[in-house]
């Protein structure tokens, strides 16, 4: 048994090795398993079953609004990466800019650059800066793989060392649930569960300079985020019990990374 357990810390040692890769300007060290045909293909996959089955918005000048804004987004994104050679780091990517009718105040993206804006959070956002503010915030987490992130440390939680090489390996149904149930996927397509509050800060300041980037005012960011607070009404529970940052935390933390966006904002790059 003992024997066992060594050859299992072995593989757990090579994998986490192996997996380790840094998130685009922050230099945060993080742990990415799942090969990337694998999140993307099941990622494309429940996308386009989520739209099949929900109402895209039937306003089209909002829907233009939404796709515009994102593309520009990501436009200067990618030639961010272009300039500085990591290009390969988007490579399969597929991004779409969706506008669904769901009174809900909120929007998502899955790996791969699938965005999915709610028409809920359109009068939160108020205008065009204020959707950049949000649209920002969900590119940065398929920019800096957020989902695969959470997947792998379901993964290696669940399965461990030799357990997860030969999951993974050999890819069965169970562990294609277990990182589906990590995301949020499956029964209800498009469930995005909430990240930690680790990834949440960090889309947030990638958000602010990836919507910089496309030339829309970072400062916008922190009157969307009072918005959003006022709109969320009642009780809250405790920071220590969400996943998100409280609202004070998350603004706070927000205009502490201002002078950094708004670097590229005024060199209008």
């Amino acid at each position: 048994m003992n024997r066992i357990n060594k050859i299992s810390q072995v593989f757990l040692v090579i994998l986490v090795f192996y997996g380790c890769s840094s998130v685009v300007l922050t230099n945060r060290t993080q742990l990415n398993l799942i090969p990337r045909a694998s999140i993307l293909k099941t990622s494309f996959e429940q996308h386009s079953l989520f739209i099949e089955e929900n109402t895209v918005s039937s306003d089209l000048s909002n829907v233009e609004m939404v796709k515009r804004v994102g593309i520009k987004i990501q436009h200067s994104v990618e030639k961010y990466f272009s300039e500085q050679k990591l290009s390969k780091q988007l490579k399969d990517y597929d991004w779409e800019f969706d506008l669904v009718d769901n009174d809900e105040p909120n929007a998502w993206c899955m790996p791969g650059g699938k965005v999915v804006v709610y028409t809920g959070i359109l009068p939160i956002t108020n205008d065009e800066n204020g959707l950049a503010v949000v649209l920002g915030h969900e590119v940065a987490h398929a920019i800096a793989k957020h989902g695969n992130e959470r997947m792998s440390q379901t993964l290696i939680a669940q399965l461990g060392g030799m357990a997860l090489y030969k999951a993974l390996e050999e890819k069965p149904e169970k562990t294609q649930q277990l990182w589906m149930s990590a995301y949020g996927l499956g029964a209800q397509a498009g469930l995005i569960l909430p990240y930690s509050r680790l990834h949440e800060s960090e889309a947030d300041r990638l958000g602010l300079i990836f919507m910089a980037m496309a030339g829309y005012d970072p400062n916008g960011a922190v009157i969307f985020w009072q918005r959003m607070a006022e709109n969320k009404g009642g009780a809250k529970p405790p920071e220590f019990l969400s996943t998100h940052p409280s609202d004070e935390t998350r603004i706070k933390k927000i205009k502490s990374h201002l002078p950094e966006a708004l670097a590229y904002y005024n060199s209008g790059d």
